[in-house]
């Protein structure tokens, strides 16, 4: 298996840490009966840093070794690899 790693991937690692610290943090408070609203807050918080790691992940993946693979092609071929990348932005 080849490595595998490109510029946004410490920037990534260091959002999941983040999200991983949010986790421990949700799993004391329901440990601890905190209300569930705010537990639900941290929850929410703890979603959203990893689903932007995801996508971060998902793109920089897309835009260097989606790249790599196509290659050069001329403007009237690149149009479906480029609306490809743009609609993955949505997922």
């Amino acid at each position: 298996m080849t490595e595998d790693k490109h510029e946004t991937h410490p920037e990534i690692v260091k959002r999941l840490r983040r999200a991983e610290g949010h986790l421990k943090s949700v799993i004391a408070m329901i440990e601890s009966g905190r209300p569930c609203l705010d537990i639900a807050q941290q929850l929410h918080a703890v979603e959203k840093a990893i689903a932007q790691a995801k996508r971060t992940l998902i793109q920089d993946h897309l835009d260097h070794c989606l790249e790599e693979t196509v290659g050069a092609l001329p403007r009237d071929r690149r149009q479906s690899i480029d609306e490809f990348k743009s609609i993955t932005k949505y997922l």
